[in-house]
């Protein structure tokens, strides 16, 4: 029998929505601006392979910058961190709009990545800490919903803006966001009861980040001519994953006071929600990376016509966030989750079978019932990490899992990009795209299979 939801603290709801503001420009900011390289590279006279950078490089600093967000709780207080990295986004969103080559954009692309890298962690600290995880399902519904529709609207509005005005208002409307979201952190949250002085794992550090950007800098390079046979695919790759492996070893050894501590992995919450965090995140956005190009490559449509189409799975996401977060702090994680993905998987079949002349209308159809999937899954799967966590294992566990995220989405791109080439390579015309979607529909399976490991019922963090 389920249990009744209690009612949520007014001011608990008060932090997410300041939080929520200030995390709205960091969200977005990745899709809006990846419609727009070509624009860029045309603008600043430079070529496509030079303006991806635009992208890679944001990428890479979230790598850098993402392990540091535990520490910089514990040494400064989560509402000084919050502040500074709103703060660091907002000189690096207004310096973007002032670029005046791509060397200057690309740099100026960096300083939004650190500070994108230290929020997006301390955006589920902060609230899940805030909870102790009493309704932590419905917070997470209004919370995560940028990040669920990101990929779907970001596209839409990227064209919009180049469609009406210049490319720089694409970094431009990030700083209302910025300033509003930095007020509103200084006069709502609380301070840290920070006691003593967080050393920095510096060898640890040196390990984490760098694995990182390998990693990320190697599976961006996946797309291109070669695959993972690419030398700048393979050598960072596997560097990447040595010292993530030396990263551990050193981290099992020094136990507390480690940069990030991975002996949470023995907590089954803990790994289950990761090891569904890269699956959904190869799923997910993996899909994100099919679903604009068939509509572009084989059904003929431009890059705003693409993102418009895909604007179904957008409302489909927004119809079951709510009833997904009601449902986690009820009835458990599991079985909203394993229920998510199963309607993910069978959503994304009719497009392994959809040729040139598929009804539109239909796969739109299908669009919502995807979307009400991604909907759902997202909310249990960003809860039921925190079960049972001390409070001060709780910026750990939301750095592990957003590290599993971020690697599970690049991993699932460059996967699909190389599978959906090599089979237009081979000559298979509109039916490469059926093998691509087979293989996310594959990644969902599994997904549904690992769900069975997630907790039954919610449990307040302590």
């Amino acid at each position: 029998m389920a249990a009744k939801a209690e009612p949520i603290d007014p001011k608990v709801i008060k932090i997410a929505a300041v939080l929520l503001i200030g995390a709205l420009a960091v969200v977005f900011d990745t899709t809006i601006v990846s419609v727009a390289l070509r624009t860029l590279a045309a603008d600043l006279h430079t070529d496509v392979t030079t303006i991806q950078w635009v992208s890679t490089g944001y990428l890479l600093a979230l790598g850098v910058a993402i392990p540091l967000a535990g520490w910089g709780q514990a040494r400064f207080g989560g509402k000084r961190v919050w502040m500074f990295a709103l703060l660091l986004f907002l000189v690096g969103s207004m310096a973007c709009s002032l670029a005046w080559d791509a060397p200057s954009l690309i740099v100026a692309r960096v300083v939004q990545g650190l500070g994108g890298g230290l929020m997006l962690p301390l955006l589920s600290t902060l609230i899940v800490q805030a909870t102790g995880a009493k309704g932590l399902g419905r917070i997470m519904s209004v919370v995560s919903l940028p990040t669920a529709l990101g990929p779907i609207l970001g596209p839409v509005i990227g064209g919009l803006i180049l469609g009406a005005l210049d490319w720089r208002w694409l970094f431009w409307v990030n700083v209302p966001f910025c300033v509003a979201g930095f007020i509103l952190a200084w006069r709502v949250l609380d301070k840290d009861a920070v006691t003593g002085r967080a050393r920095l794992d510096v060898i640890g550090l040196v390990l984490l980040s760098p694995a990182l950007v390998g990693i990320l800098y190697g599976l961006s390079n996946a797309g291109k001519n070669g695959g993972f046979g690419r030398g700048d695919v393979l050598v960072p790759l596997l560097v990447g994953l040595a010292l993530v492996a030396a990263f551990v070893v050193y981290t099992m050894r020094k136990g507390e006071g480690a940069l990030v501590d991975v002996r949470l992995f023995r907590h089954r919450p803990v790994w289950s929600a990761s090891a569904l965090l890269f699956l959904s995140g190869a799923s997910l956005y993996g899909g994100m990376l099919l679903l604009p190009l068939y509509w572009q490559d084989v059904r003929g449509f431009d890059a705003l016509g693409a993102g418009l189409l895909l604007a179904p799975q957008g409302i489909g996401t927004l119809f079951s966030r709510s009833i997904a977060g009601r449902l986690t702090d009820s009835i458990g994680a599991r079985a909203v989750a394993i229920g998510g993905f199963i309607v993910i998987g069978l959503a994304t079949v009719p497009f392994a079978f959809a040729g040139e002349s598929t009804n539109i209308w239909l796969l739109m159809a299908v669009l919502v019932v995807r979307g009400l999937g991604m909907g759902a899954v997202m909310i249990p799967l960003m809860t039921a990490a925190y079960v049972g966590l001390e409070r001060s294992d709780v910026p750990h566990a939301s750095i592990l899992t957003r590290i599993t995220q971020q690697i599970g989405g690049s991993f699932g791109v460059a996967l699909l990009a190389v599978i959906l080439e090599g089979a237009v390579t081979a000559g298979h015309g509109a039916a490469a795209f059926d093998q691509a979607f087979w293989w996310a529909v594959g990644f969902t399976a599994v997904a549904v299979v690992v769900s069975f490991a997630l907790p039954k019922v919610q449990k307040a963090t302590t």
